[in-house]
Order: C-alpha cells, then sequence, then structure tokens
C-alpha cells in the first residue's frame, strides 16, 4: 500500500468563479476541504474551511450555474465554514474529477488544501490505478505526482512515532483540557495523573509535542 502525495492545478480561466477566489485570490490565504459526500447520483456536498473572505466565495458559489445551496458560519472569525450542493454534470471540474478518482483502490485524505493556484492532497492506494485515475480526469485540470512512500510511515502518521507513555500525556492533557484557552491543568495535574513526577510529565509532553509539530511542519514538504 503507497501514501502518494498529488498536486492539482486547476484551468482557472475555466473554473467557477468562487473556486478561482479559493485558489488564487489575496483575499483568501488558504482554504481547505475539509469532507464531501457524494451520496446522490447527480448532487454532491461538499464542506470548505476558508482562512480569508468566506463572504465573497459564498457569494461567488450562489451566483454560479450548478450550486444548489451555500450555507455560510460567522464570517467575523479567522477562520469561516461554507458548505456548497451542486450539481456535478453543471460543475464538471467538480464532477468530473470526482467521478475520476471515485473508484475501488484508492482513498483520499482529508483535508485537501488550497492555496496559491493549487490543490494539495495525499492519497493512499495503488499507484497504478491513481495513473489511470489522472489519465481520466477532465482536461480542465492538471495532475501531478510528487511523492510515492510506503503506507503507514512515520511521517505520514505521526502518532506510530509516539512512545505509548508519550500518547498517554498527550491523551490525559488533552481530557483535562491543557490545552484550552485559557489553561484548565498544569504540568502537575498531569503528573498526578500519570502517576509519575511532573519534570517527567512535562518531558512525556514535550517529546511527543515536538514529534506531532514537526510532523505537521512536514505535511507538504516534497520528501512527505
Amino acid at each position: 500500500m503507497k501514501h502518494i502525495r498529488i498536486t492539482v492545478r486547476p484551468d482557472l480561466d475555466r473554473a467557477p468563479a468562487f473556486l478561482e477566489t479559493l485558489l488564487d485570490s489575496p483575499a483568501v490565504s488558504e482554504a481547505r476541504a475539509i469532507d464531501w459526500n457524494r451520496g446522490d447520483a447527480e448532487l454532491s456536498t461538499h464542506l470548505y474551511a476558508i482562512a480569508g473572505d468566506a463572504a465573497t466565495v459564498a457569494e461567488r458559489a450562489e451566483a454560479t450555474t450548478g450550486v444548489e445551496s451555500v450555507v455560510l458560519s460567522s464570517t467575523g472569525q479567522r477562520v469561516s465554514y461554507a458548505l456548497l450542493e451542486l450539481r456535478d454534470a453543471a460543475v464538471p471540474i467538480f464532477g468530473g474529477s470526482a467521478e475520476a478518482i471515485d473508484r475501488p483502490g484508492l482513498v483520499v485524505r482529508r483535508p485537501l488544501v488550497y492555496r496559491d493556484g493549487r490543490i494539495e492532497g495525499h492519497i493512499v492506494g495503488d499507484p497504478d490505478v491513481l495513473q489511470a485515475t489522472i489519465d481520466e480526469t477532465p482536461d480542465t485540470v492538471a495532475v501531478q505526482v510528487d511523492a510515492i512512500k510506503q503506507f503507514p510511515s512515520a511521517r505520514v502518521n505521526p502518532e506510530t512515532t509516539l512512545s505509548e507513555r508519550q500518547q498517554e500525556a498527550l491523551d490525559v492533557a488533552l481530557d483535562l483540557g491543557y490545552y484550552d484557552n485559557p489553561r484548565a491543568a498544569t504540568h502537575e495535574d498531569i503528573a498526578a495523573e500519570l502517576g509519575c513526577a511532573p519534570n517527567t510529565a512535562t518531558e512525556h509532553l514535550q517529546k511527543g509535542e515536538a514529534k506531532l509539530v514537526r510532523s505537521g511542519m512536514d505535511v507538504f514538504d516534497s520528501t512527505l
């Protein structure tokens, strides 16, 4: 089983205005396709997280033929959420791509990241199936395979590098509210739950956090 990192570059001249805004507008620093559902033969539903001018994205989506509905969260926050329902046949850059990749042997890992005119994503499956998928994608998108690695791996799944004690310390910290703002727990509280000294709890947390942060920063590194 392989983990494949891909970059998709839609033809923005032929893309819907709202997609162009997500990908190439200075008003949107980044967007993420958090999840989607093709439960209907004609309709698909897409959930986006948008860092930037989500109101303009929603406005342009509503004006796009084939977009049936747009529900937008509060735009007063740094990140807003938009739920789009669209007819795949009327928006072929979505329908054609979804149809090409919706096949046995491949799983798209969420989220997909939209920025700088491109979509970056990860797929798990058979590289030969992916190549056949790329061959069938519509000519409105260009797909590039950036890297292929074995799955699972420590870079792809950072939790596989955590020791049992580090995982336990992070779980306890989350449960106690250590990562809440403001913090609801201290290292002493975590140590009491773990049955160890505070310095030991601190060490488990720092090592576990370092692994997760490095992995998070490496998600779109060229070496996967």
